[in-house]
Order: structure tokens, then C-alpha cells, then sequence
């Protein structure tokens, strides 16, 4: 069963990821701030993350850079998952490297296809 950590400050939005996931057989791990995320990445080290960029403490490009910056974590799928769609939010985004964007609301069925790919292709 694969892992995906969720890193979301909002209540609603983490309880509709987590349902949304755990219905469709995937383990969830929850962090809340940013450095909660790049802490339970490095302890357990899931198959994919999603990462609000909007979170209390460090943002979610910084947290992105700590996990890429350790080798044990460096490896894992990091979608950012966020409201922050202006054009310059998602230059700063894609400029940071992340494997993908998936955009609030959700649309699920973009959701579940970008997560099941992503840790498809991790696995390879």
C-alpha cells in the first residue's frame, strides 16, 4: 500500500484529500506546517507528498527545497497542491522543481490521475 504524506494547513481541504485518498486504498501521513512535512518525510519517508504552498511557519517552496536537500527524501514525488495560481505564484512553483501542480479546489479525477502516476513512476 503506498504512503502519501499531506501537508495542508486547512482542515477542509486535508479532510477531503485524506477521504478522497484513503478511499482509493492509500495510506496518509498529516502535517499541518511546513516543517511538521520536511520532519515526517525524513521519519517515514512516503511515496508521494502534497504540499500546500501556503502554510504557517515555512512555505511549501521552502519545505520542497528541505526535503530535496536531504538524500534520503530527495527521491519522493512533491506535488504542490495549492489556491496560489496567479502567474507569478505558479512561476515561482515551476521554477522550484516540482513534479507537478494540482490546483484548489480539486478536481478529483485530475487528483487521483496525477497521484497515481506519480508514484507509478516512482516506482520504476
Amino acid at each position: 500500500m503506498s504512503t502519501v504524506l499531506i501537508v495542508e494547513d486547512n482542515e477542509k481541504n486535508m479532510k477531503l484529500a485524506r477521504d478522497v485518498l484513503q478511499a482509493k486504498g492509500y495510506q496518509t501521513l498529516e502535517a499541518v506546517t511546513g516543517e511538521e512535512g520536511v520532519k515526517l518525510a525524513k521519519e517515514k519517508t512516503p511515496d508521494l507528498i502534497l504540499m500546500d504552498i501556503q502554510l504557517p511557519g515555512i512555505n511549501g517552496i521552502e519545505a520542497f527545497r528541505q526535503i530535496r536537500a536531504d538524500a534520503k527524501t530527495a527521491r519522493i514525488p512533491i506535488v504542490a497542491l495549492t489556491a496560489s495560481v496567479t502567474p507569478t505564484d505558479r512561476s515561482a512553483i515551476n521554477a522550484a522543481g516540482f513534479d507537478a501542480f494540482v490546483g484548489k479546489p480539486i478536481s478529483l479525477k485530475d487528483f487521483l490521475e496525477t497521484v497515481k502516476r506519480l508514484i507509478e513512476g516512482a516506482r520504476k
